[in-house]
């Protein structure tokens, strides 16, 4: 039986480690309109579910320790919980204990539970609010970050990784983020960078602010390394929420089936007149997706960054999809740099994670100019290519406007083992664009001719009639199927419930080389 002084040592411990840094720094986080660590924990998990470890670890001493350093817990909350049923391991760095910076116990703690979340196979999220590497510390807090990046590195791919920005993530410390699965920020107070705004002033003379060099809406739309940018940060927690209901636990699961509100056999007349005739005329290639998907619930991914190609996660039937498609909305849907990462990365991760793919096609081609040649289209092009081939679960394509040149083969096609392919009869399969192929194919005619201009007009009607069709691609077996438009959601259910035990493998290998 635990005696009265044993009971009031522990109660006296507990109330020590749950404030904290104290009650005055948590009222300061409040203040930022931050929420503590314990807070934020709290708003993510099922309530009453989640089990704390290392509670009562304290640092490890050093000459340059103070005693006012000494905080229970040692900045960062560590332990189990529970997201919609499903257990999860997860840590919230606590910005009130030394600003939440990283020591050897802090990282200690950290590795634990992410050791614990592949053991289990159970998905790993990080609430990241610290100043970095904990100076006191030394080359043991440099030692710390190399642990957890080589943890971060050995669970990719095996259970899914979830970060949340939540406050400054500066030096060493933003490469975990950049190898999870996905990264949320909060629109306020939240920023990433390798090096901070004073050591850009002292080391390039650039003057700038920390929201200008690393803020949340600089990663969301210029640097793509935020998927999800939140207004605040209870939105940021169910957004990490949200992820979570498409996602497996591990890679030998399956993704949660969810049972549907929408019927499997649904068609939809609306989808015969999103697409104008006019083949130069752009349309929202959202619309399409909604028209298709369970109940029109399209949860979209890195969506203000490469806005010119879509990616998100969807239901079909009620199981869960990952969904590409051309933007013509956005450069008419051509492929550049940034799209093509942007795709190839999360087709990697559905593939990982045996999440189906379905691609809507409309792309004109890449694109062209010095600017991206120079910057590296070819290699970042092949990334998707590369990742499109290499994937395994179930894909199926819908070629619904152009499909040109080497853009056509990149997105999901027949010939990188694209398991069904079908198009609208609107779907244009060539080269290039009728306009271009005639002016190349009958240029020595054109000059000839006595009006080069309506010559090459006439042309371009015959390359439209004999190729800008999906017919001669159904012909060859490259299209499986030409569909009428308000078929689509009945015609992707049916060839995915064919292919939910697709087996597929390549060569023995021990892994590729990705162009990266």
């Amino acid at each position: 039986m635990t005696n009265t002084r044993e009971r009031v040592e522990l109660e006296s411990k507990l109330h020590q480690a749950l404030q904290g840094g104290g009650i005055q720094k948590i009222e300061k986080q409040h203040q930022k309109g931050k929420l503590s660590a314990r807070e934020r924990i709290a708003a993510l998990v099922d309530e009453g579910s989640f089990e704390e470890y290392d509670m009562f670890r304290l640092p490890v001493k050093s000459e340059f320790t103070m005693e006012n350093e000494q905080f229970l817990g040692d900045g960062v909350v560590t332990g189990s919980a529970k997201i919609d049923g499903r257990p999860v391991f997860l840590y919230a760095q606590d910005f009130t204990v030394n600003g939440g910076s990283l020591s050897r116990t802090h990282a200690e703690k950290i590795c634990k539970v992410m050791d614990m979340a592949m053991k289990a196979g159970c998905p790993l999220i990080a609430l990241n609010d610290s100043g970095g590497a904990r100076v006191q510390d030394g080359i043991d807090s440099l030692a710390g970050y190399g642990e957890i990046f080589h943890r971060n590195v050995m669970s990719s791919g095996v259970i899914p990784q979830i970060t949340a920005i939540l406050g400054p993530c500066a030096g060493g410390a933003v490469y975990s983020p950049a190898i999870q699965d996905f990264v949320v920020m909060s629109q306020s107070n939240s920023y990433m960078f390798v090096t901070g705004p004073k050591v850009v002033k002292t080391v390039i003379y650039e003057d700038i602010s920390a929201a200008d060099l690393g803020g949340a809406a600089v990663h969301g739309t210029k640097s793509g390394v935020a998927h999800f940018i939140a207004e605040d940060e209870r939105k940021a927690l169910f957004t990490i929420r949200r992820i979570l209901s498409y996602l497996p636990s591990n890679n030998t699961q399956k993704a949660p089936y969810s049972p549907p509100a929408d019927k499997a056999a649904r068609i939809s007349k609306k989808l015969t007149k999103i697409v104008p005739e006019d083949a130069h005329k752009p349309y929202d290639v959202r619309e399409v997706i909604s028209e298709v998907v369970d109940s029109g619930v399209f949860f979209e991914i890195a969506e203000k960054f490469a806005e010119n190609i879509v990616i998100g996660f969807s239901r079909m039937n009620g199981h869960p999809v990952g969904v590409v498609a051309n933007q013509p909305k956005v450069k008419a849907g051509v492929l550049d740099i940034d799209a093509s990462v942007k795709a190839a990365r999360f087709i990697r991760f559905c593939d990982a994670f045996n999440i189906p793919l379905i691609t809507f096609v409309d792309v004109p081609g890449f694109m062209p100019g010095s600017q991206q040649e120079h910057s590296g289209i070819i290699r970042h092009g092949a990334k998707m290519l590369y990742a499109y081939a290499e994937a395994t679960v179930p894909k199926v394509t819908v070629i619904l406007r152009k499909a040109y040149g080497g853009a056509y083969i990149i997105m999901n096609s027949r010939h990188l083992r694209g398991d069904v392919v079908y198009a609208w009869p609107s779907a244009e399969i060539a080269v290039m664009g009728a306009r271009g192929a005639a002016e190349i194919i009958f240029k020595k005619d054109a000059s000839r001719a006595s009006d080069p201009e309506a010559f090459i007009r006439e042309k371009e009607k015959e390359y439209e009639e004999h190729f800008s069709n999906p017919f001669r691609a159904a012909e060859r077996g490259y299209v499986d199927h030409v569909i009428p438009p308000e078929q689509t959601r009945p015609k992707l259910i049916r060839a995915l419930e064919v292919l939910a035990e697709k087996k597929d493998q390549g060569p023995q290998k021990k892994h590729g080389c990705m162009p990266l």
